[in-house]
């Protein structure tokens, strides 16, 4: 049997996001707009909205675990700490990833 490699669509999340603000808080519409008006949405967008609109609560490691990230939001972890000059223990600081995590992208991407 020939098994081809899947691609998996990504949820719409402008409509959810944008739903989600009309119903239950239109008063942070005007702060997200700026990110829903993009035209594609990566992860990390989807990251900042859910943190303007339900708050910078700390993230629990049991949430923490079914994250995923694509290749291409990898690179731009990457590049942000690179920019920014930031050692491993920063940028898992920042983005509440494992330092472990960041090694192996890092030696996977050779940034």
């Amino acid at each position: 049997m020939d098994r081809k490699k899947q691609k998996i669509e990504q949820p719409y999340y402008k409509k959810i996001y944008t739903d989600i603000l009309i119903a239950k808080f239109p008063e942070k519409l005007d702060e997200c707009k700026s990110i829903l008006s993009k035209e594609k949405l990566g992860v990390l967008d989807i990251i900042q909205l859910n943190q303007r609109i339900f708050g910078s609560e700390e993230i629990s490691s049991e949430n923490q675990r079914l994250r995923s990230y694509d290749d291409e939001t990898i690179i731009q972890i990457l590049e942000y700490q690179k920019k920014y000059k930031l050692n491993n223990t920063q940028l898992s600081n920042h983005y509440k990833l494992s330092r472990n995590t960041i090694t192996k992208w890092k030696s996977c991407f050779k940034i």
